[in-house]
């Protein structure tokens, strides 16, 4: 019954959504508003689709949600806790790679958490994510296409629309090696 409702308040949304058309290049700002229903180059997914790839094993998930950095100049003393973060079980957590312009050592720690994923295979079915309309995870599948891989899902909804179907969460950390901002 739960699912049912979630279906139709997902089709009567989508019935009033204005179409985003797909920019020609990457998103560089307002990261978080509606997003296109395509990439080219990929397939758009909905949670359902994902599901399945998740559960058959056949895909790599990549959470792009970004993490705030540690705020420079902290008092001595100060405890500092990194936001948690719940995500599709089994995804690697790769932050900060999916806005519009990145430094080469976020490129660089991109590429080398997708080989590490896809054990060095383009081919491999790569699905990615962030939240519903954040245009993180489109930014980084585009990245990922223009890199040369040639099976990238992109999930529009994230995980917002992965727990609306009631699919299960677990919590995950960042791969390691992601580059620290400058007095982090």
């Amino acid at each position: 019954m739960i699912r049912a409702l979630a279906a139709f308040v997902l089709m009567a949304t989508a019935a009033t959504a204005q179409t985003v058309p797909e920019p020609s290049d990457y998103r560089m700002d307002h990261y978080r508003a509606p997003v296109p229903d395509q990439i080219t180059g990929g397939a758009a997914i909905g949670p359902e689709e994902a599901h399945a790839l998740w559960q058959e094993q056949s895909a790599v998930f990549v959470d792009v949600l970004p993490q705030a950095p540690k705020p420079a100049k902290l008092p001595k003393g100060t405890i500092w806790r990194d936001k948690p973060r719940n995500s599709i079980p089994g995804a690697i957590w790769l932050p900060n790679v999916g806005y519009g312009a990145i430094a080469d050592v976020t490129a660089d720690y991109f590429r080398k958490g997708l080989e590490e994923a896809t054990d060095g295979d383009t081919s491999r079915a790569v699905v990615f994510f962030c939240l519903e309309d954040c245009w993180m995870s489109w930014n980084a599948a585009r990245r990922a296409i223009e890199w040369g891989y040639g099976s990238v899902y992109w999930l529009p909804e994230g995980t917002d629309g992965w727990v609306l179907w009631g699919y299960p969460l677990e919590r995950v950390k960042p791969e390691p090696g992601q580059p620290v901002a400058e007095g982090g």
